[in-house]
């Protein structure tokens, strides 16, 4: 069910938006998910692939390497993710902060929610791939949830 699904989503959708979760779970390398999210790797680094992320995902996957007292690791992170393949960061500029307070107000999202589905939304993704169900309610998108695929 799980990679089937998703390969179909994959297929659907030429540019994707991924939330800081799936980063996390691909660089800790959860059990639970590992399998999901090294096929998106996988498909991202394919010829006519391509993802978007907002630059705060980089600074919510390298918290937890600090926090750990892993420096070490958090610049290895961050050279690996800053020069991946047809991933593109996105910081967040005007547009998207007016987008992101209006998908704030109208669906009661957290503000980092809100800047990463204000990010896919002026990148032109047409796919979101979360593990957070928030997602599903903003429109401008299609929402992968991967526990629904587990």
């Amino acid at each position: 069910m799980g990679l089937g699904n998703l390969t179909a989503f994959l297929r659907q959708h030429h540019r994707v938006a991924l939330d800081t979760n799936i980063f996390i779970y691909e660089l800790e390398e959860n059990p639970r998910c590992l399998a999901l999210t090294r096929h998106i790797f996988r498909w991202l680094e394919g010829p006519h692939h391509a993802a978007v992320t907002s630059t705060l995902t980089m600074t919510e996957v390298l918290t937890g390497f600090y926090l750990r007292k892993e420096p070490q690791r958090a610049h290895q992170n961050y050279a690996l993710l800053s020069i991946y393949p047809r991933l593109e960061w996105v910081a967040p500029d005007l547009k998207i902060a007016d987008l992101a307070a209006r998908f704030r107000a109208q669906h009661r999202m957290r503000t980092p929610d809100a800047i990463q589905a204000a990010t896919a939304v002026q990148s032109g993704a047409t796919g979101f791939i979360s593990n957070d169900p928030v997602f599903q309610r903003v429109e401008g998108f299609e929402t992968l949830v991967l526990d629904g695929l587990l």
